[in-house]
């Protein structure tokens, strides 16, 4: 009777664990698997991290010159919390620049002093910035401009099964997968790393990439790898992991509880047989 007590007591105990401990395999929580190998060889990086402009982008629009009176004529009251001078360089080789800020709106259009509408749409910092040095040069505005465009922020939203999910802006304009995760606080350990969704608009339409994060090439060789505005992260949790309040839920807690019962009774029948 004692032995049959004790079996059942066993058992029990062992239920209890497996219910109560996460045993997850590494081979469903190790991140680019086997890149140690794929990439032993240095690969050529064939994606290309620069951003385009997109609508409601903020813009800071720096324009450089020798003459610091040509420059003034670019300070115009459009300009989102105004604007800065510097000036660099011995006094023979003074530089004067404005930098001022703009933002795009939903057509993908700025306004700029003395050119007027800007279009923007489908440029990146570097093309914009080509376009108006080259307008202001050939155009007799300023013979010496040297223009640069750079993206302020951007935002990219991270959701899901990570440890603190939320929107959060970014400076730069590189932003990979993997980092975005990371400034997430990563992915808990209940994630489901093979299916990682990632939205992104492309002009009036919205794609979705699929991403396992366990697979290098899946991580690497995706468009969505680098990450652009306002694009959408969603980790998705294990199917293991119930909903608070769901019948799944509610059925496991129960469960533990009865198993919780039944150890307590077995354990006080052993101790009144001794």
């Amino acid at each position: 009777m004692r032995r049959t007590f004790r079996v059942i007591f066993g058992l029990t105990t062992t239920i209890i664990l497996l219910s109560t401990t996460s045993c997850v395999s590494e081979k469903k929580i190790v991140y680019l698997q086997g890149a140690d190998t794929l990439y032993a060889v240095p690969q050529q990086i064939l994606q290309a991290f620069e951003l385009k402009i997109q609508p409601d982008d903020e813009l800071a629009i720096s324009v450089a010159s020798k003459n610091p009176e040509l420059i003034q004529r670019f300070n115009n009251n459009t300009l989102i919390g105004g604007g800065s001078n510097t000036s660099t360089g011995s006094n023979t080789t003074n530089t004067t620049s404005r930098v001022a800020y703009f933002l795009v709106d939903k057509d993908g259009n700025i306004e700029f002093p003395i050119f007027g509408t800007v279009n923007t749409k489908g440029l990146s910092c570097k093309e914009l910035s080509k376009q108006l040095q080259e307008r202001f040069i050939n155009e007799g505005w300023i013979k010496d401009a040297v223009v640069s465009v750079k993206v302020m922020s951007f935002k990219v939203t991270v959701l899901g099964d990570v440890k603190n999910p939320g929107t959060q802006n970014f400076q730069g304009e590189r932003l990979t997968l993997l980092e975005a995760l990371g400034k997430a606080g990563d992915t808990n350990n209940t994630a489901h790393r093979e299916h990682v969704l990632v939205v992104r608009e492309i002009g009036d339409k919205r794609v979705t990439y699929d991403i396992d994060l366990k697979d290098p090439k899946s991580v690497f060789d995706s468009p969505a790898y680098y990450l652009q505005q306002n694009d959408i992260v969603y980790v998705q949790p294990n199917k293991s992991v119930r909903v608070k309040g769901s019948t799944g839920y509610t059925l496991l807690s129960v469960g533990a509880t009865v198993v919780s019962m039944l150890v307590s009774i077995v354990s006080l029948i052993i101790a009144l047989k001794k």
